[in-house]
């Protein structure tokens, strides 16, 4: 299993809590593509990506010891959160939305026979999205938002041991906002029940979004009392939601924060990704072929051997043809010879 969490501030920083030896990340402010930041999750991971990453952020690492999971946590709707300062944290360059189905693709692929768990959550958009033995290990888990409600009075939910604060457990923004804490709370604990999974050798992805924060400084403002305890309540239960996967890991874990204030407009990223590939051929007046994509050298492998298998193949029937002895091996020869006697 392989873990990593990440947590967004307000779209211009990429916060990395924790990480194995396995997995470095240098000290800098090199600013990452916002549309790039799940090719850092499968690098992490140890896959591979379409398109090359020149990024410095990411070392290359110990190639034969990757994380066992992944987590990424987005928090939407905050500029930036009062994280520790033990982690590493780089800007964040076009804040566009982005999914980590691509990484949950590889997984499928690579470890199908061993169905890792997989879990991708927005519990404010009523969003799920579970694959493999995630199934049986978050059956119980509050998906949709009265489960949530519900969940967040009964006896054993975080209420109980919450400083609230400014914040009201009457009023349905506080709540939706205590909810998502509640998801993370229960996902830990849920994990924890089924630590062997957290053992294997598949990797784990769990990729969650939260829009609780953004809903409290809709309905009372960004500088309000409110917010600021919601904030803060938010980084100490990311943290000890961090400190409890890294551990449930076995330290093998990578935890890792992208807050997002606003997304870019996916109209404007599209229009621009149009006008760059207009711009290209400008560029390209030779007419130059496009770089080979990564299947290259699989295509070109199968049909290799292949031509070679049909070669030796053509030889080998072409020389017994060729050595074989009318009268002996071919059973035409035989009969008539034998007519020809009876005759």
């Amino acid at each position: 299993s392989f873990f990593c969490l990440f947590l967004g501030v307000c779209g211009d920083e990429f916060s990395v809590l924790r990480s194995p030896q396995s997995v470095v990340f240098r000290d800098g402010s090199w600013p990452i593509p916002g549309e790039r930041i799940p090719d850092v999750a499968a690098l992490s991971m140890g896959f591979s990506v379409e398109d090359d990453l020149s990024w410095p952020g990411l070392a290359v690492g110990d190639l034969f010891h990757r994380p066992r999971a992944t987590v990424l946590v987005t928090v939407k709707g905050v500029d930036k959160l009062p994280l520790p300062v033990k982690g590493v944290s780089y800007p964040i360059e076009n804040a566009v939305p982005f999914s980590l189905d691509s990484v949950a693709n590889a997984i499928h692929t690579l470890f199908s026979e061993e169905t890792p768990v997989v879990l991708q959550l927005a519990p404010s958009e009523e969003r799920v999205y579970m694959v493999g033995k995630a199934n049986s290990v978050f059956e119980d888990l509050s998906v949709t938002l009265r489960q949530l409600r519900n969940r967040l009075f009964q006896d054993n939910s975080i209420l109980s041991s919450l400083p609230l604060n400014s914040l009201s457990r009457n009023n349905e923004v506080d709540l939706l906002f205590l909810s998502e804490l509640q998801v993370l709370h229960d996902i830990a604990s849920l994990l924890s029940r089924h630590k062997h999974l957290a053992k294997d050798h598949s990797p784990d992805l769990y990729s969650l979004e939260l829009a609780g924060l953004e809903e409290v400084g809709k309905r009372y403002g960004e500088d309000s009392q409110q917010f600021k305890d919601a904030s803060q309540i938010l980084v100490d239960s990311l943290q000890k939601f961090a400190d409890e996967m890294f551990n449930l890991y076995s330290g093998n874990a990578v935890v890792e924060v992208v807050a997002v204030k606003t997304f870019n407009s996916p109209l404007m990223r599209k229009t621009r990704s149009i006008l760059q590939s207009s711009q290209s051929e400008t560029e390209n007046p030779y007419n130059l072929a496009y770089p080979y994509n990564y299947n290259y050298s699989v295509i070109f492998n199968i049909i290799l051997w292949m031509m070679i298998g049909l070669a030796l193949a053509v030889i080998v029937i072409s020389y017994n043809l060729w050595n074989m002895d009318p009268g002996y091996d071919s059973i035409i020869y035989r009969m008539t010879n034998q007519k020809i006697r009876m005759d």
